[in-house]
């Protein structure tokens, strides 16, 4: 009653509290969502030179391509991303330089006889390897007569993959317009000629690197910072990064499982040896029915010699065979021709109308052969839709069993008899097919069924570890003493490179939501910090997860050069071998090639007509800065220690011939500037992409 009384007092006061609470849900509801009465967006993804890139649009893009399509989505979401940039950039470039594309020249690219490369891409015929031009002048009538607002799905698309053709077609001509421009002159082609020309012979001496033990070498910050600056386009990040430290619990099955799977595996097996439909229970039983007739060297080699000498219809399992227990049933056993020579008239076909009407095709087609009214070849040109064979009259010659689809196959070399005309339907469509003879030579082979258990770890055994590896994390909240605790464990801490903001994948993890996740962490973890989530990674086999991660942000590097800590044991060995060099260097004294082999227990190599731009020569390897060297040298001359990759050479140029007049230098001009011509394509967008303005907002969405 006493605080009643004294709210009762001081009314204003809760008047005032409720007032700023009801402001409080105003303001939230102002500023959140996707856009606030102040105008600031939450849903721009990125911005290239100044186009917004909305979230509702890259999303809706995405559904309209992928769908529910498998594959990695970080990956397809980072190729979408880029589609965006690159269309932003490609126009803004045309249009500034006053490039386009008509209506008459997109609706050419779409479906004219040489369409776009995007065209040709989506829509190839998988049996013929040919643009589907039918199925392309289905989708233009329905564009023409407005049906295809009936399928909005297929009318997004098609909006969507306008844009891609425009795009790509921009691009090719920003392409060639750089392509025409790239000249070589006169003394560059001259020069071209005398480094093809006037290929040098030298000996040398290497000093491998080995000579000098690394105990002997010392390392300081200075040593690595002298590597980092003279190699500097080599580590330069241009983006912000993270280092991850990070322990891998492994998930595999005990003794147990392994056991209780066997068992499992060996109840089936009585069913299986008395079944008669081994295709149902296989299926049913999650294992492989049987197919097509097999060889002996097409079995598993700890198996086979078993299988081809047990009787039809027994069973021999369980056993272990990739890292499954496996059952094998003989089911059937037959000597097989080892070739055959057939024709055939395909009609193709995909959809249930299509398969419909190709057999209609195929009953009248094999009407007129056995009412012979017409003849084999002749149809076979007229009608068959198999590029393959159709001009030959639908030959082919020396097939071998297992070389068609089973259903052709099983006509060809078991059922058909020859000179008989069979109706066969398959995955591409119905045949015609007639067997035109058999080889008098056989091969045994069998037909087999497999049942299998992936030996996997069981659900029982895979909550312990993801107990245990809970209990661990709560144990281990900062990376030190995760490092102490894994090595108590035996367990080795493993360290990433630098990973940008919107990077997917992670080392030997590899990708997927997990390693994405463990990314997005770390872009807001303090270094030092164990993140207090456990990563599961799945097997993509048997869709179990096959390990646990327990990560720690070892350290942030900014955009630019890495600090020396955070670079360090990647550049080791590289910054050891400079300073060997130098070692090395230090201890060789003279020009005499035969005393410094001596002096280090080696010998005096040659190496002959060795061309300027050559990458790789026999016997010294990939040595380019002794090449290079050794054709600023005159002839008899000997260098001094050249740094190499594998160790110090010393080198005496023995013949240093002049090149010849150069003949036909516009030949050399085109032969020096096609292999840069043919480099615009991927080099010019990057180079675009590097200079443009672009501010990137995935990581707040995905």
């Amino acid at each position: 009653m006493a605080l009643i009384s004294k709210i009762r007092k001081n009314s204003w006061l809760l008047v005032v509290l409720i007032a700023l609470g009801l402001i409080g849900f105003i303001v939230m509801d102002m500023t959140s969502g996707q856009q606030s009465v102040f105008g600031s967006s939450q849903t721009i993804v990125g911005d290239i030179e100044g186009k917004k890139l909305d979230w509702n649009q890259f999303y809706r893009t995405e559904q309209v391509l992928y769908g529910n399509s498998g594959g990695d989505l970080y990956s397809r979401r980072s190729q979408l991303w880029n589609y965006f940039v690159e269309e932003a950039l490609v126009k803004e470039e045309a249009e500034a330089l006053g490039l386009g594309v008509s209506k008459t020249e997109l609706l050419d690219l779409q479906f004219g006889t040489n369409p776009s490369p995007v065209i040709q891409q989506r829509f190839r015929n998988p049996q013929t390897g040919q643009v589907d031009f039918q199925q392309l002048n289905q989708i233009k009538t329905a564009i023409e007569d407005g049906s295809i607002a009936e399928d909005p799905r297929l009318m997004s698309y098609w909006a969507h993959q306008e844009n891609e053709i425009i795009k790509e077609r921009l691009q090719s001509k920003i392409n060639t317009l750089v392509s025409k421009a790239i000249y070589t002159p006169t003394w560059m082609a001259e020069m071209g000629h005398a480094e093809q020309n006037a290929p040098i012979s030298l000996a040398y001496v290497k000093v491998p690197f080995d000579e000098v033990d690394n105990a002997e070498v010392t390392l300081s910050d200075a040593d690595y910072e002298a590597y980092l600056k003279e190699n500097a386009e080599q580590y330069k990040n241009d983006e912000e990064t993270r280092i991850l430290e990070y322990v891998v619990f492994e998930v595999k099955p005990t003794v147990e499982d392994s056991a209780a799977l066997r068992n499992r595996l060996a109840e089936l097996l009585p069913e299986f040896e008395t079944t008669e439909d081994d295709t149902a229970f296989t299926e049913r039983n999650y294992g492989v029915p049987p197919s097509t007739f097999l060889t002996e060297d097409a079995i598993s080699a700890s198996i086979k010699d078993t299988v081809m000498n047990m009787p039809e219809g027994s069973v021999y399992g369980p056993y272990i065979d990739q890292g499954k227990y496996r059952a094998v049933k003989l089911v059937e056993r037959r000597m097989i021709a080892d070739s055959a020579d057939t024709r055939h008239i395909l009609i193709q076909a995909q959809a249930p109308e299509q398969f419909v009407s190709a057999e209609k095709t195929i009953d009248s087609l094999q009407n007129l052969l056995e009412t012979n009214r017409a003849s084999f070849d002749s149809l076979a040109i007229r009608f068959s839709q198999d590029p393959g064979s159709a001009s030959d009259g639908g030959k082919y010659e020396g097939v071998t069993p297992g070389q068609f689809v089973p259903e052709f196959n099983e006509v060809l070399f078991i059922t058909g008899d020859i000179g008989k005309l069979y109706k066969v339907r398959t995955s591409y469509g119905w045949h015609l097919v007639e067997v035109l003879s058999r080889s008098a030579s056989t091969t045994p082979r069998v037909k087999v069924a497999y049942l299998e258990e992936s030996i996997v770890p069981l659900e029982e055994t895979q909550e312990n570890i993801e107990a245990d590896v809970l209990a661990f994390i709560g144990e281990n909240r900062d990376l030190e003493t995760l490092r102490e605790n894994a090595a108590a464990r035996g367990l080795d801490m493993k360290t990433s490179t630098g990973l940008t903001r919107n990077a997917f994948s992670i080392g030997e993890l590899g990708g997927g939501q997990a390693s994405r996740d463990i990314v997005r962490w770390a872009f807001n973890a303090d270094v030092g910090e164990v993140s207090p989530e456990l990563y599961g990674y799945q097997d993509p086999v048997d869709y179990y997860t096959n390990k646990y991660v327990v990560v720690g942000l070892r350290a942030r590097q900014a955009a630019g050069l890495p600090a020396v800590a955070n670079i360090k044991s990647q550049i080791e060995q590289q910054v050891i071998n400079k300073k060997k060099a130098e070692m090395l260097a230090g201890k060789i004294s003279g020009t005499d090639l035969q005393s410094i082999a001596q002096q280090f227990g080696t010998q005096v190599d040659t190496a002959r007509n060795v061309a300027f731009n050559a990458t790789f020569v026999p016997s010294l390897g990939f040595e380019p800065k002794v090449i290079g060297k050794a054709y600023t040298m005159e002839q008899g001359s000997v260098s001094a220690p050249i740094e190499g990759k594998t160790g110090v050479f010393v080198v005496q140029v023995l013949s240093k011939p002049a090149a010849g007049q150069a003949s036909n230098i516009p030949e050399l001009r085109r032969t020096m500037s096609s292999p840069v011509q043919q480099q615009v394509p991927a080099r010019l967008i990057q180079a675009m992409k590097k200079n443009a303005d672009i501010e990137d907002n995935r990581s707040r969405f995905y």
